[in-house]
């Protein structure tokens, strides 16, 4: 997949491509994707995923302290699993924001060659929010594009959204996030040397330090798997400080072998909130506990695993 990351570029191809925030990438951007693909492969077109950096909510500051899902790093991973031959991070500032909806029609045309466009049916853009999808079906017909409104992906008669999934990261239901984003809420990162306390009690733990602007779900333990240089294996993984030890840094601790190595770590299932413990000796007996459920979990789930392939988008 190319990634273009820059407002200074030029597609000579001609292309069918879906335009968002993509954060999360969840069952409704993956329906948008599934669907330049198919024009794509029929129409021999180039796929294209256009979106911005920053985020817009961070941009204009609309809601404090606001962290998106997924990185630059993990949504260009997601996107390129997708099948998506390129992904645009374009550059977004108030000159994009301020575009009228004729420049933003016309900037798909010179820019990317745009053939075929494929948006929400309650798609924005433009300044003010003034363009919809009725306003770019009606340029399209003079710009020779066409235009494909997507309703909105149900899931038992709830949208699934980016502020729906949001909102179920912060209360630490893994399990419905996983069936709304059809794949493990995950985090990426390079692995980081800790303390190396966890191998005197037998657990040891890989640690990953998060981006600051990385959304994590509450601090506690969770079931969850690890993905290294392609192999999966299972654990479970802590969120937070480490209270009883005094920590302060918040991190990411994962329960498998130690390895020196960049990692993806997905969270299946949240198992309890963290706290400090009196002494070691109580840490640990409640690690096994931990450790028990984790494992009578992960012989239970009617979860997939998730395959570091294409994977396609349901609903």
């Amino acid at each position: 997949m190319i990634v273009i990351e820059s407002e200074k570029f030029m597609i000579k191809e001609p292309t069918a491509v879906t335009i968002g925030n993509f954060d999360g990438v969840h069952l409704g951007h993956q329906k948008l994707v599934q669907t330049i693909l198919d024009y794509a492969k029929i129409d021999k077109l180039k796929s294209v995923v256009f979106s911005f950096s920053p985020h817009p909510m961070e941009f204009f500051k609309r809601q404090e302290g606001f962290k998106t899902m997924f990185s630059v790093e993990e949504k260009k991973f997601v996107i390129e699993n997708l099948g998506v031959d390129i992904l645009i991070q374009y550059p977004f500032n108030r000159e994009f924001a301020s575009l009228k909806p004729e420049e933003f029609m016309d900037l798909l045309i010179e820019k990317i060659n745009c053939r075929v466009l494929v948006v929400g049916e309650n798609y924005h853009f433009g300044k003010d929010q003034c363009g919809d999808i009725n306003t770019l079906k009606e340029l399209g017909s003079k710009k020779g594009i066409t235009v494909i409104g997507i309703p909105r992906v149900k899931i038992h008669d709830v949208r699934v959204s980016s502020t729906r999934i949001r909102g179920l990261i912060e209360n630490g239901d893994m399990e419905t996030v996983t069936k709304l984003l059809n794949k493990p809420y995950f985090a990426m990162g390079e692995v980081v040397h800790g303390d190396e306390r966890g191998r005197t009690m037998n657990f040891p733990t890989i640690n990953m330090l998060p981006t600051l602007k990385k959304l994590l779900p509450p601090d506690g333990v969770y079931f969850s798997r690890v993905w290294i240089e392609g192999k999966m294996y299972a654990g479970m993984s802590n969120i937070g400080v480490n209270p009883t030890f005094n920590g302060e840094a918040r991190k990411i601790e994962t329960h498998i072998f130690d390895f020196d190595k960049k990692s993806m770590v997905g969270f299946y299932k949240r198992i309890r909130s963290e706290r400090k413990f009196e002494n070691a000796g109580e840490l640990i007996k409640q690690l096994n506990e931990d450790r028990e459920r984790c494992k009578n979990y992960a012989e239970g789930s009617f979860l997939e695993e998730f395959k570091l392939k294409r994977y396609k988008c349901e609903g």
